[in-house]
């Protein structure tokens, strides 16, 4: 069974890994966005917020299994196949970019107001107080926030496993569901498990070491 397991938890991890990358550099921006644009902030863009907010909202509503589906070309084209581990870290980044932005924007308004009038009574910029102030101030929400997303995405690959997107979920759904082997769908569910837990206690642990309140 373990010639089977670890190569699919290897591919999960590899998913996981990546889409988190992508879905960060994708969703980390529009957090920050959403967060100086909006109404009586540093930067207000209250049409353009809304806007952006709408359509986070819209794209957060989507079923992961079916923006799988509606992104097949995107894959295609990427990628050059539509299911596989590595086709599959493509609808993983868009479906976890929005989800990103919104943890990312409660996160930053974690900054007391205080220390962002100071910083623009001193003549900062706008980029300089989200380089200097807003993300240093959050880091400890950050770390939580990434940590929520790595855990998201490990549901998400283990969903896409349904329709062809290897991994854990792959193995637990083909050779445990379909081939009615009971054993390797529990042997997949804890490891599941395990790798959540383990991420968490990390996730835990580094917001805390960079916590300096």
């Amino acid at each position: 069974m373990a010639e089977m397991v670890i190569p699919s938890l290897l591919e999960t991890i590899y998913m996981v890994a990546v889409s988190t990358v992508f879905s960060i550099l994708l969703g980390f921006p529009l957090g920050i966005l959403l967060v100086i644009t909006e109404e009586g902030n540093i930067w207000e863009k209250p049409l353009f917020n809304k806007v952006l907010g709408g359509i986070i909202n819209v794209l957060r509503s989507i079923p992961f299994i079916i923006l799988m589906i509606i992104v097949f070309p995107i894959s295609k084209l990427i990628v050059g196949k539509t299911i596989g581990t590595t086709a599959t870290i493509v609808p993983l980044s868009i479906a976890a970019a929005p989800f990103v932005a919104r943890v990312m924007e409660s996160s930053l308004k974690e900054t007391p107001k205080g220390v962002i009038e100071s910083s623009l009574a001193m003549g900062a910029t706008v980029p300089q107080i989200v380089l200097k102030v807003l993300i240093p101030e959050s880091l400890p929400s950050i770390v939580s926030g990434v940590t929520l997303t790595i855990i998201n995405l490990i549901g998400y690959s283990a969903m896409a496993g349904a329709i062809g997107g290897g991994g854990l979920g792959n193995l637990a759904i083909r050779f445990g569901l379909y081939s009615r082997k009971t054993d390797i769908m529990v042997v997949s569910i804890i490891v599941i498990i395990i790798l959540v837990q383990g991420i968490q206690f990390l996730g835990n642990r580094i917001s805390k070491l960079v916590n300096k309140k």
